[in-house]
């Protein structure tokens, strides 16, 4: 079996926080006990609400922040021993990201051809030609005409700034590419466009996609495995069909109740959370969705539930263990 591109193994990003001069220390638990693997041309979808530690993780596997704590590998290299120069320029090339909102992750000064050179002005030694017929390759790729090259972002629609950015992204020629909720900011007929584009470059390129997302519409046209998280914790994560047609965790069944569907035979009953998301200052004990689960008991209240394997999902939820799902 092919070794994973990305190995991730118990991943915590603790944040220190002061309320005030003289207050201690607190703190932020943004991300607790993620792991998963990548392969080749997979598609992982990270889903939850806001402030789940979604952007957190995306942030480690590009190498922006580094966790606190768990094993991180990227393409065979550990990101806790990756500090010298050539080795974050190998990552730099290997993870590449495309961020949510595709005019302000361009520069407004900048013409479109400028904006796709430019990884390669930084991080190889090609010539200006060379740059130059490498941009107007990859702008074909994505489908972008050879005459935008002279123009400025604001000349274009929303998802035409979002096949620039993605262009960005590819000219490295990375393996891995971490797409930050890269369609909430388009219209609904964009969207299908810019998933279907992505689902075709992956397919020519081979790539490996982290794909972070709150709709969960979106994420089944593109998902092969699915990581659902809550207050940075990991909930559920398995096969995409498999979290979709047999949700474990009551939060992924809460979230999929949620979903508009275009099946008139699947009826589903929605199922409401109350309350709001707990802070990840001061989080709940035991489980960290308790205080909102239908399912929550005595013993939810008290012990931290631990990622179980349930037919070809995984899940942490003690009600499932006790039998009470």
């Amino acid at each position: 079996m092919p070794e994973p591109l990305i190995k991730a193994r118990n991943l915590h990003k603790y944040y220190g926080i002061k309320d005030g001069l003289l207050q201690a220390s607190k703190n932020l638990k943004a991300l607790s006990g993620v792991s998963f693997d990548l392969y080749e041309g997979q598609t992982l979808a990270v889903v939850g609400e806001s402030g789940c530690g979604k952007s957190t993780l995306a942030r480690l596997l590009t190498s922006i922040e580094n966790p606190t704590s768990g094993h991180l590998s990227v393409d065979g290299i550990d990101m806790a021993k990756s500090h010298d120069k050539a080795t974050s320029k190998k990552l730099r090339q290997t993870v590449q990201m495309v961020f949510q909102d595709p005019f302000g992750s361009l520069n407004p000064r900048q013409k479109v051809g400028d904006i796709i050179q430019e990884p390669l002005l930084i991080n190889t030694v090609l010539s200006s030609l060379e740059r130059r017929e490498k941009a107007l390759e990859i702008m074909r790729l994505v489908g972008l005409k050879d005459e935008y090259f002279h123009r400025y972002p604001h000349m274009f629609s929303g998802g035409q700034r979002q096949r620039i950015a993605i262009a960005r992204a590819l000219i490295l020629k990375p393996k891995v590419v971490v797409l930050d909720e890269p369609v909430s900011a388009l219209d609904v007929s964009i969207q299908a466009q810019v998933i279907n584009l992505l689902i075709e470059l992956q397919k020519e390129l081979g790539l490996a996609y982290v794909f972070i997302s709150h709709d969960l519409s979106v994420v089944r046209h593109i998902a092969d495995e699915i990581l659902v998280m809550y207050l940075g914790k990991p909930v559920e994560h398995g096969p995409s069909e498999v979290i979709f047609n047999n949700p474990k965790h009551p939060y992924t069944q809460a979230l999929l109740s949620a979903t508009p569907s275009t099946n008139i035979n699947i009826k589903r009953q929605r199922i409401k959370l109350i309350g709001e998301l707990p802070s990840p200052i001061n989080p709940p004990t035991g489980c960290a969705f308790n205080p909102r689960c239908q399912h929550a008991h005595k013993s939810c209240k008290i012990s931290e539930p631990i990622m179980e394997t349930y037919g070809e999902s995984q899940a942490a939820c003690l009600a499932l263990d006790e039998g009470r799902i």
